[in-house]
């Protein structure tokens, strides 16, 4: 909750005290000052701070009480008595005004992102790529090909100015709010909320290079949503690419104005059986794989020079690491495939393409929540669920049955990961999108159980805590301490070698 707008809800809870708690005639002059400082805040607040649909009661009720406490001040002549039932039904509607108010403040608050723990400043910067050898598959309205929208966050001199907005491009907030089934005003507010990194800054002459990290969002999600941890890992010496997986994100602007909302959803239906979802996952799959690919053959060619870049030579291909969240998660253990990529992440992503080749043999994290352990506990112990379990879910045991069978597979190949180097773990009292920066955007997802019951910024340095740790081994060989078990600093993180 930002100071000024604070203060202006509090002058308007002031104007109303006064005006219920004094005696006729005697208020008059307490009410007109009262309401010129409510006026002065609101000025500083919509000049300094910006205004914002969540106040639109506290503006029209400030500017109510000016009007209406000048006109009594300088008038003359005697007021005439208001009737009873009319002050009192008034005086209701602003109560209850200034109740919805408080409430929608707290609902949506322009939240402040949790500060980078390490050395560097951190830059950003946002590139355009267009992959002429691959048609666009997910826009049946044009002809075109592949392209995507990829930002940078990577270490950088001391920056100077104002921190890069955590939004990029405001135009997209109205499709996040439909995301979630909001109107498209809600989440305008979210323009003001501040990232920790300085657009287009120099990069830091500190290192001649640093290692190169491509991260993957979820389905319907967005490159922004993951700015917390990209800000993080740049702060340590990490030069981190958050691809936007164009027509699966709710929304992509690119540089000429157009705009994408995801398409891919069109892929699933209720009316599909479990195969034909699963094929078509597969299907998205290659094309989020192949996404990570190019991007990666870009960045060659950034480091080349034959993209103009400032990064130019300074990206060491030679450490490559990838991360990303559910089905982004998924992404980044079958780009691990890819040769020139050392080490990934999953964030509670379940696993697709399972059966095409053999299991991944190169040092892999998986990182769950609570939920999903709880899920893959219960493929591992064979668990035979009720009638009433299924009604819940929604699913038949037809579907359940192929569900566990495709699960056992990635328990398998969770397995093999851990095998030579990798690691599997979750975080309790976390729900799937603890793992992105949507747990900041309201403290109502916690009371729906959208994200777990930990605190949104306890479980963000948990994570963060453990990615850097495990890239740190393989791209920097150095840390590694938290990968060798529990740790009495972060106790909400459970090894579960035992589930595999």
């Amino acid at each position: 909750m930002r100071l000024f707008e604070l203060l202006l809800l509090l002058s308007n809870i002031g104007l109303f005290a006064l005006t219920v708690l004094l005696k006729k005639g005697r208020g008059k002059i307490s009410v007109f000052v009262a309401s010129g400082i409510a006026t002065l805040l609101l000025v500083i607040h919509c000049t300094v701070e910006g205004y914002r649909v969540q106040l639109f009661f506290p503006y029209c009720i400030t500017i109510i009480f000016l009007a209406i406490s000048g006109y009594s001040y300088f008038k003359k002549t005697s007021q005439k008595k208001i009737p009873r039932f009319m002050l009192g039904s008034a005086n209701t509607a602003i109560a209850l005004m200034l109740v919805v108010t408080a409430g929608l403040m707290y609902a949506f608050p322009v939240f402040k992102l949790p500060e980078p723990t390490g050395e560097f400043k951190v830059g950003t910067q946002t590139l355009h790529f267009v992959d002429t050898k691959r048609e666009e598959i997910f826009d049946e309205a044009r002809e075109g090909k592949r392209e995507l929208m990829v930002q940078v966050w990577y270490p950088a001199q001391a920056g100077t100015g104002k921190y890069a907005p955590f939004i990029p491009d405001p135009q997209i907030l109205r499709y996040m709010a439909g995301n979630y089934g909001l109107p498209g005003f809600t989440l305008q507010h979210l323009k003001y909320v501040s990232s920790h990194a300085y657009s287009g800054a120099e990069v830091s002459s500190a290192q001649a290079s640093y290692p190169l990290i491509l991260a993957n969002p979820g389905f319907g999600s967005s490159r922004f949503l993951h700015t917390s941890q990209a800000e993080n890992l740049a702060s340590h010496g990490y030069i981190v690419a958050v691809i936007d997986h164009t027509y699966n994100t709710f929304a992509t602007e690119f540089p000429d104005g157009r705009i994408t909302t995801s398409t891919t959803n069109d892929l699933f239906s209720p009316d599909h059986d479990y195969r034909t979802e699963s094929g078509n996952r597969d299907k998205l799959g290659k094309v989020l794989t192949d996404d990570v690919a190019f991007t990666l053959d870009q960045f060659e060619l950034i480091q080349s020079g034959r993209i103009p870049s400032d990064l130019k030579g300074r990206i060491n291909l030679g450490h490559v690491g990838v991360f990303g969240h559910s089905i982004g998660g998924a992404t980044a253990y079958d780009a691990s495939y890819d040769p020139r990529i050392t080490v990934g992440i999953d964030l509670d992503g379940a696993l697709y393409r399972l059966r095409e080749r053999e299991g991944l043999r190169k040092p892999f994290l998986f990182m769950n929540s609570q939920s999903e352990f709880e899920r893959l506990k219960m493929v591992k112990d064979n668990h035979a669920y009720t009638e009433a379990e299924l009604k819940r879910m929604g699913n038949t045991r037809e579907w359940m049955d192929q569900v566990t069978e495709d699960k056992k597979v990635e328990l398998e190949r969770m397995r093999e990961t851990v095998d030579v180097g990798g690691q599997s773990l979750y975080i309790d009292n976390t729900e799937h999108l603890n793992f992105t920066d949507v747990q900041f955007i309201s403290p109502i997802f916690k009371i729906l159980g959208v994200t777990g019951k930990i605190a949104p910024e306890r479980v963000n340095s948990v994570i963060n805590a453990y990615m850097l740790d495990f890239f740190d081994i393989y791209l920097k060989d150095q840390g590694g301490i938290l990968m060798k078990g529990p740790d009495s600093r972060f106790p909400e993180a459970k090894f579960v070698t035992s589930l595999l």
